[in-house]
């Protein structure tokens, strides 16, 4: 297995995964720990409501994982702001997001391998994907066809969530008003070197994802990461617009060529059902567009940590050519030589 000379961040979001978190994270630090000179584990528990917070606490002890950081949040967010407490919180050089029960972390080698001959993205693709619904299968086509012809970029193809991504990407994502929604999709479209891999593992369990909540969350990307929605607000006010003018250039033609028509009623009831039409499609995309101001504007943040733990035991800090000596009330530190050492 290669080496390499660098500080790894690996995120993991978990929720109600007491029972596997711990094996989870062993096998992680074996692996990590084998492969870079550094590493943190970085662990998101996205508001659990069973003893995961315990059992993650617990693991930060003496006798627990080294290199540990945990941040329980006080709520359930989306996958992508949870991913990001962790990603705005690394030290690391690169930063890997996994999903345990979807990623195989026995990959990140083979990614970080490409990260370190100068890619500051490392996509990879699961070939076998975790069993969902007929109807989310639909929801998902529908909306990564809208995605890609609004914004140019297949999501599902060219930014699978399973990523490696340099602190320069990371830097420059905290410069937008909404770091946690744009990483989902800048590191895609941003001018930075980008690799694509793929693999095939099988996932480690069967979790469906819930209609609903993607339902929301694709509408949040789609109306804050192009102007194409607005684009599509105006184009129908102004066919309305047109169709209404028209229209009553129409009805007046009937009025005049024709003398068998009921007075008033064909023209009033078309052009009611029509504008009504019209009306409800702008209305509904003006909707979304509101609610995503209202997001811009809101004062109190995406996410709140009710709890960080912290591991009692750091090797990048025993790796410092450092030691403290206390004498007294006096602190004295001084840096020991490689001689001495």
């Amino acid at each position: 297995m290669a080496f390499f000379p660098c500080f790894l961040s690996v995120v993991f979001v978990v929720r109600n995964q007491s029972d596997e978190v711990e094996k989870i994270l062993s096998d992680a630090a074996s692996i990590i720990a084998s492969t870079v000179s550094d590493y943190e584990l970085i662990v998101v528990d996205n508001a659990s409501d069973d003893d995961s917070v315990l059992v993650l606490k617990s693991l930060t002890g003496e006798n627990g994982l080294a290199n540990l950081q945990v941040y329980a949040l006080t709520k359930e967010v989306d996958a992508d702001t949870a991913s990001w407490v962790g990603m705005e919180n690394a030290l690391g050089d690169f930063i890997v997001v996994i999903d345990p029960l979807a990623d195989d972390i026995c990959f990140v080698p083979e990614m970080l391998d490409k990260a370190a001959r100068g890619a500051d993205v490392v996509f990879a693709k699961n070939e076998k994907k975790i069993p969902q619904s007929l109807a989310y299968r639909w929801a998902d086509a529908i909306f990564h066809r809208l995605y890609n012809a609004f914004n140019g970029v297949h999501l599902a193809k060219e930014a699978p969530q399973y990523r490696i991504l340099s602190k320069r990407v990371i830097n420059f994502i905290l410069q937008h008003p909404q770091p946690a929604m744009t990483y989902r999709y800048l590191p895609a479209t941003g001018g930075f070197a980008r690799a694509h891999l793929t693999y095939s593992a099988t996932p480690k369990a069967a979790r469906k994802k819930r209609l609903g909540d993607s339902i929301d969350r694709g509408m949040r990307l789609l109306v804050s990461t192009t102007r194409a929605p607005m684009r599509l607000v105006t184009s129908l006010s102004l066919f309305g617009a047109v169709a209404n003018l028209v229209y009553c250039v129409y009805v007046v033609a009937v009025g005049i060529l024709k003398t068998d028509v009921a007075p008033g009623w064909i023209s009033f009831s078309l052009q009611q059902s029509g504008m009504f039409f019209l009306i409800s499609l702008v209305l509904l995309v003006l909707g979304e567009y509101i609610l995503n101001m209202v997001s811009l504007s809101n004062e109190g943040p995406l996410y709140h940590v009710g709890q960080e733990f912290t591991s009692a035991r750091m090797t990048r800090l025993e790796k410092l050519n450092i030691e403290e000596v206390v004498t007294g009330t006096a602190q004295v530190v001084t840096f020991k030589s490689e001689q001495s050492s």
